[in-house]
């Protein structure tokens, strides 16, 4: 059982590989929140074009407006409303986004961030690994290894370019085991 504090703000951090679930549970925390009555905003960065400029959307294609920015500076500009703040992709956002949630969280408001904790090369993945460390609560999620169908901590790219942000799907990314994955050259 999970204790949360009352009159407090904090941090939420889902992380995982990709097709691990992590915009779906971001999505279903923000459903639960908004059915309890409180003022939600969702952001995203940039970037993140794949599906929709004015949504998040997850790979089973369910979405949620959301608010597209392109420094983390913007969401404690434009989450002055909000009880929940929720981030997704917030590995291409830059290290201020730790700091930012770290204010959202002092002004007792409650900051679910979701993001892919490794990149294609099995490395840690932008601001991440320092969010993980600040957050209150941590959830890794796992996907299913397409090769073998155990539990998927890894992305495989299956590309062969080389540049550390490629954005895409199935159409040149594969969840991965540690037994199946194959770290590039």
């Amino acid at each position: 059982m999970t204790w949360t504090p009352r009159d407090a703000g904090w941090i939420e951090v889902i992380c995982g590989s990709m097709f691990s679930g992590k915009t779906e549970e971001l999505m279903r925390r923000i459903r639960r929140a908004q059915i309890a009555k409180l003022e939600t905003k969702i952001f995203k960065p940039k970037v993140d074009d794949r599906f929709s400029p004015n949504h998040v959307v997850s790979h089973n294609q369910i979405k949620m407006d959301s608010q597209i920015v392109e420094t983390s500076d913007e969401i404690l500009t434009n989450s002055q409303k909000a009880q929940v703040v929720a981030i997704d992709e917030a590995q291409f956002f830059d290290d201020d986004i730790v700091k930012i949630c770290k204010i959202l969280a002092k002004q007792k408001k409650r900051v679910i961030v979701a993001g892919l904790d490794t990149d294609y090369r099995g490395e840690p993945f932008g601001p991440m690994p320092h969010l993980m460390c600040e957050a209150d609560y941590v959830d890794k999620l796992r996907a299913i290894c397409v090769v073998c169908g155990n539990p998927a901590t890894y992305t495989q790219r299956t590309s062969k370019d080389r540049q550390r942000v490629i954005i895409g799907e199935t159409d040149i990314y594969e969840a991965r085991c540690r037994s199946c994955y194959k770290p590039p050259e």
